[in-house]
């Protein structure tokens, strides 16, 4: 393997590597995501379990339902604001791990097509002493 081609092969390994380091980011930020959601399923059992606990206690739900409600919503309008935050920073990390997976199928492409011409050369150099061992044995039985 020529100097390039190792070269290649470095470049490949630190572009792999990219591309692993992308995938566990997104993984990270899709487990965040996944725990957001759950907090949101959450948030809304809670309301509905405080509601249940509001129609049984009429003293509750005058005094202590209406407050809960204000702040079910802030706390609501608060997880929505970072869920859609989070999804922005889920398709920006798609979006380098795209790019990283491109770039290193360039780099794969470009060691395949350096590998092959390589081989070609040789493949060619070892014909070229084929044919001056043929030529040579050619000159000695025509000298005899």
């Amino acid at each position: 393997m020529s100097r390039k081609a190792k070269d290649l092969v470095s470049l490949l390994r630190l572009h792999s590597w990219t591309v692993d380091e992308r995938r566990r980011e997104l993984g990270i930020l899709l487990a965040r995501e996944e725990e957001l959601i759950q907090f949101g399923l959450r948030l809304d059992q809670e309301l509905l379990h405080e509601q249940k606990v509001a129609a049984a206690d009429p003293t509750f739900a005058g005094y202590g339902f209406g407050a809960y409600v204000q702040n079910y919503r802030l706390r609501r309008e608060q997880w929505m604001r970072t869920l859609d935050a989070l999804r922005g920073e889920i398709e920006q990390a798609r979006d380098h791990l795209a790019e990283a997976y491109r770039q290193l199928k360039v780099y794969e492409e470009v060691k395949e097509k350096r590998v092959e011409q390589e081989r070609i050369e040789e493949v060619r150099k070892e014909q070229i002493a084929f044919d001056e061992i043929g030529q040579t044995q050619f000159r000695q039985r025509s000298a005899r």
